[in-house]
């Protein structure tokens, strides 16, 4: 099942619609094969490249999508599992500029983004369609599971695209 407008906020429909896919299972793991070869194209000497001062570099770009998306399956279990409480939003530029990846290769991203990823699809392999449709608010406004999904999905490619357009 794919989203509708009115399972997530606005600012989700950006990503949601760079996914084709009509199952989020589907969209996840066909995504992951996809991030992974474009990570695994990039070559090393390009890791620390910025297309402009102040901009993040490659491997800070790669780092952000593993952390919104570990934030983002959290918030997909959180409301799965019915939470109440709303989960606060997070501020991407200071997780980007508190991740030491000094000690991190390109490879290792992959590894992690790998691992990270089946995880966020064994978690949505177990939910059925009542939990995929739970709600659940954010600081940003209320969402849905399967928007989640999608959006996990939407804004790797995001990603991807203005990876190609400015660093190569």
């Amino acid at each position: 099942m794919r989203p509708k407008a009115e399972d997530h906020i606005p600012y989700f429909s950006r990503y949601i619609e760079l996914v084709p896919e009509n199952d989020v299972i589907s969209a996840l793991e066909n995504d992951q094969d996809a991030f992974l070869s474009f990570i695994k194209s990039i070559p090393e000497a390009k890791a620390d490249h910025a297309y402009a001062p102040g901009k993040w570099t490659i491997k800070q770009v790669i780092n952000h999508v593993i952390d919104t998306e570990r934030i983002f399956s959290y918030r997909a279990l959180c409301f799965a599992r019915g939470e109440q409480q709303t989960l606060p939003s997070f501020e991407e530029n200071d997780y980007a500029a508190n991740a030491n990846l000094s000690h991190t290769d390109l490879l290792m991203l992959a590894e992690e983004f790998d691992v990270v990823r089946r995880s966020t699809i064994f978690l949505f392999k177990q939910l059925g369609e009542k939990e995929l449709l739970n709600k659940g608010a954010m600081a940003s406004g209320i969402t849905n599971v399967v928007s989640l999904g999608y959006t996990i999905c939407g804004h790797g490619k995001h990603h991807v695209n203005v990876m190609k357009e400015r660093y190569f």
